[in-house]
């Protein structure tokens, strides 16, 4: 793909990377977009929360997720991450540099985080009955403040599973195990924008440790790698709302342009159940509220 020079980003043929109005590298050159990105890292703070119990070791090791508590807390050169962010294409999947393309393989998540990349695909349900699959396979029901949509708070599967009892049986070590490896999941493999919670469709692949070891996990690290980059590419994302989310940017425009219409006709923002008024030119300039019936 022919890109047009080092200080001009933007590519000779449009035809194929037809996102490019709505890429961070469409405005490179401008103020709006110097900034160098700082996504969340969760890691730290889950390795600090959680201690693995020696006990549970061998359940992590053998469902095939010890490499990636081994690696633990990575520095990062975020300027470089921001500029392959800058040149990731989400139509193609590659980073496109000067001198050619390329990209994320299978063979760098094996290597670099020693997850297995064939096997059957990580795949399921999210309508999922939350309360029987923790009671099932975690032992505990989570409250329901521990519970946003179906994924589940990380904090509260440390403080209910990370010190399993001194007697505990190997059903309430494999359920240890469990909850380890799906915290680790939502704080690295598959975190969110907030790193604070993990999706429980992952707990029912957690059920038989030697047929979570067959799952090709490297693929569905991969293709979620692959989707993060592209929200992290695309500028329309940028803002964010009174919770701390990150809101889309028409999201934000159609929300200031409702209230210069309803400031503009005289409405309060909020509405809500009044009576409300519209006013009317009058043939000598003024404005005239008239209610409506």
């Amino acid at each position: 793909m022919a890109f047009r020079g080092i200080r001009d980003a933007d590519p000779l043929d449009t035809s194929v990377l037809v996102l490019q109005d709505r890429h961070r590298s469409h405005l490179v050159d401008t103020e709006e977009f110097q900034e160098v990105l700082h996504p969340r890292q969760q890691m730290r703070a889950f390795l600090s929360m959680w201690r693995m119990d020696p006990r549970i070791r061998p359940y992590v090791i053998h469902a095939g997720f010890y490499d990636i508590y081994r690696l633990g807390h990575i520095i990062i050169d975020w300027p470089l991450i921001t500029c392959l962010v800058e040149r990731w294409q989400p139509e193609t999947h590659t980073f496109h540099v000067p001198v050619e393309e390329m990209t994320i393989t299978l063979q760098d998540v094996a290597i670099i985080l020693g997850l297995r990349i064939d096997g059957p695909a990580v795949t399921g349900t999210c309508v999922l009955d939350v309360a029987g699959l923790c009671g099932e396979l975690l032992g505990v029901i989570p409250p329901d403040d521990a519970i946003r949509g179906s994924a589940i708070s990380i904090r509260w599967l440390c403080q209910q599973l990370s010190t399993p009892s001194p007697d505990a049986d190997e059903v309430a070590l494999q359920r240890s195990a469990r909850g380890f490896i799906l915290a680790l999941m939502g704080s690295f493999l598959f975190a969110d924008k907030k790193g604070v919670h993990v999706h429980l469709c992952f707990l029912s692949l957690l059920r038989d440790f030697t047929q979570t070891s067959s799952y090709s996990w490297g693929g569905a690290v991969l293709a979620h790698t692959y989707q993060a980059a592209r929200s992290g590419g695309d500028r329309s994302g940028r803002s964010r709302t009174s919770s701390g989310e990150e809101e889309p940017a028409a999201g934000k425009e159609n929300q200031q342009r409702g209230r210069r219409t309803s400031s503009e006709a005289g409405e309060p923002a909020a509405g809500g159940g009044r009576r409300r008024g519209r006013e009317e030119e009058t043939s000598s300039g003024r404005r005239k509220k008239k209610r409506e019936p």
